[in-house]
């Protein structure tokens, strides 16, 4: 039988509600139990009488599981009294089996209502035994059965040895509640160190998530402060390269050029992974010309592969659609830096890119970039770290080639944050394959006619007269210097409020604007001379700032600027800028929104 504990004295109603909802999971058990008696009562009573005993012991365990049923969740409002009440009800039906069996004139009768008996409140015992006094209430109808027993044993020889029986029963009943309460102590106890264990790791996880939080917004600070004094470097060096020099001076150019643009990368890379940590990284669904981007990818590493003497095989296979959405940076990012390691870990042989393309669906494709080199091959053993930041497959001190082990981490990051996958296979001595699968919305599947182009330029090669606004000195000079070297004419101010009063009367050709600087940064002062209606207020805005983010960009444009370009100054992007001054702001921004031409290469 399976009683309920109800509310009883030393027990709170959250555990008597949570052992009413443990019985209504197991009421099946009731029934199982019920029946077992049963049959032992048709094996010594009349059919009948067993029959009616069993029907009215399953209405009764019926009627309270539906009681049961109705208020378990309002134990401790009052209703938690009900439960000894219709548990003891309950008991009274079952005690009725002893009763039949010990006054039937079967042979085993006796035995067997001492089996019921002593059954009965082990069953009551070990559903309540965090309620001892409670298990006390709902098993008296045992205990009047017991007394009727020993009422009809007086004054022969077996009252004494029934009487005898019951310490056996006892103590057994001790026993069980005994051990019952010490194993769920034990429980309980381990159930609140684990609680400890849990609270401890939530409270290292909230240190840690904040200690990361605290780590991305310093890259995130210094990134800038690192991005202005590499502008001046590479700037300088851009600059010094127009210069007339020596051969070894040209090759200490080279030197600090290569050094700076390794430096530019380090810092991109990191920069990548700490916005992938921090779940900020971010990407800008465009429209993609397949072909485009195919050239964009081959271009480079085909003109390295073949100064290095190496073969180089690039190719399109299957149904390729022609324009699909996606971001292109982060495409670039993924196949340039698995070609790079190809071009880079091949001293002879071939290197093969080749693209596959299946149409999964009327608007979905799937594309395979496969990069295959006849390298040295990596070992299976280090296949297993391949992916992991910050490693290298040769890691001695000797090792030929250098790097942060970043590139494959980011690269198989970012491929599964667009819904893909890298996978690698490699034969020591024979090569490596490494294979990128990602899906994409097909925005048109047959080639259309393209657009004939349409070059913009200063018509008559005037110079233009142009607003620098810059608060570093070196990236100030460095600006002015390569307008005067352009034939342009250029004043400079060191903030914005500067610049605003400038603008007022002295009219410009194109403001070339800083983002960050003191006094008034560069966004207020672009509002303050679109609003103020001065001389300068439809005059072409180029905003400048070392940030790279796409919500920057987004900013500076709605702040009135008309192109936006990252730090360090790419002066080809900033000439196509200028060149197409002569149509003035719907110029500019026609072929800015265009594929965003003058966009930086590191813009996120």
């Amino acid at each position: 039988m399976v009683e309920s504990d109800g509310n009883g004295a030393g027990q709170a109603p959250g555990e008597a509600a949570a052992s009413i909802r443990a019985i209504l999971q197991t009421q099946y058990l009731r029934y199982l139990i019920i029946t077992s008696w049963a049959l032992g009562l048709f094996s010594i009573l009349n059919p009948l009488v067993a029959l009616l005993w069993f029907v009215a012991t399953v209405g009764a365990g019926t009627l309270r599981g539906l009681v049961e049923k109705r208020i378990s969740d309002r134990v401790g409002t009052g209703w938690g009294l009900m439960f000894p009440a219709v548990a003891t009800a309950t008991s009274a039906v079952w005690a009725l089996a002893p009763v039949l069996a010990w006054f039937s004139d079967a042979s085993f009768g006796r035995p067997m209502a001492m089996m019921f008996l002593v059954s009965g409140y082990v069953l009551v015992f070990s559903q309540l035994r965090a309620s001892p006094r409670q298990a006390l209430v709902i098993s008296s109808p045992y205990g009047l059965v017991a007394t009727l027993i020993a009422a009809s044993l007086w004054g022969t020889a077996d009252f004494l040895p029934f009487l005898s029986a019951l310490p056996f029963a006892a103590a057994g009943l001790f026993v069980l509640v005994t051990m019952t309460m010490l194993r769920e102590e034990r429980i309980r106890t381990f159930q609140a160190h684990q609680a400890h264990l849990i609270e401890e790791l939530e409270a290292a996880r909230d240190k840690a998530n904040a200690a990361s939080e605290a780590k991305s917004n310093f890259l995130g600070v210094i990134s800038h402060e690192l991005r202005t004094p590499m502008n001046g470097v590479l700037g300088a060096a851009q600059l010094l390269g127009s210069t007339r020099l020596e051969s070894t001076q040209r090759d200490y150019l080279s030197i600090i050029r290569n050094s700076g643009d390794n430096l530019l990368s380090l810092l991109n890379d990191i920069l990548d992974m700490t916005k992938i940590e921090a779940g900020k990284m971010s990407f800008d669904m465009v429209d993609i010309s397949v072909d485009d981007l195919h050239r964009r990818i081959v271009g480079p590493f085909q003109a390295q592969a073949e100064a290095k003497g190496l073969d180089f095989e690039a190719r399109i296979e299957g149904e390729a659609p022609t324009v699909v959405r996606g971001d292109p940076l982060r495409i670039c990012q993924v196949i340039h830096n698995l070609l790079s390691n190809a071009v880079k870990f091949t001293d002879q042989g071939l290197v093969t890119y080749v693209v596959r393309c299946t149409r999964v669906a009327e608007r979905r494709a799937r594309f395979e970039f496969i990069v295959t080199d006849s390298g040295a091959g990596i070992d299976p053993a280090d296949l297993q770290r391949l992916f992991q930041p910050f490693t290298q497959v040769d890691a001695s001190s000797t090792r030929r080639f250098g790097g942060t082990g970043l590139g494959l981490t980011i690269s198989r990051r970012l491929a599964n944050m667009m819904g893909g996958e890298i996978a690698v296979s490699s034969v020591p001595g024979k090569g490596s394959t490494f294979t990128v699968t990602v899906e994409a919305d097909v925005v048109q599947w047959a080639p259309v006619q393209q657009a004939e182009a349409i070059v913009a330029e200063v018509a008559d090669g005037r110079s233009l007269n142009v607003l620098v606004v810059e608060d570093h000195p070196v990236n100030r000079m460095i600006l002015e210097a390569w307008m005067s070297s352009s034939g342009h004419v250029s004043v400079a101010a060191e903030n914005g409020q500067i610049a605003v009063d400038l603008a007022v009367d002295q009219p410009f050709d194109l403001i070339v604007m800083d983002v960050n600087m003191p006094v008034m940064d560069g966004l207020s002062a672009t509002r303050a001379i679109r609003s103020g209606g001065g001389a300068n207020a439809e005059t072409p805005v180029v905003v400048l700032s070392a940030s790279a983010r796409v919500e920057d960009h987004e900013a500076g444009l709605a702040a009135g600027a008309d192109a936006y370009l990252n730090k360090p100054i790419d002066f080809a992007d900033l000439a196509r800028v200028m060149n197409a001054v002569g149509q003035g702001r719907a110029g500019i921004r026609a072929i800015f929104d265009a594929g965003r031409p003058v966009q930086s290469a590191h813009a996120a």
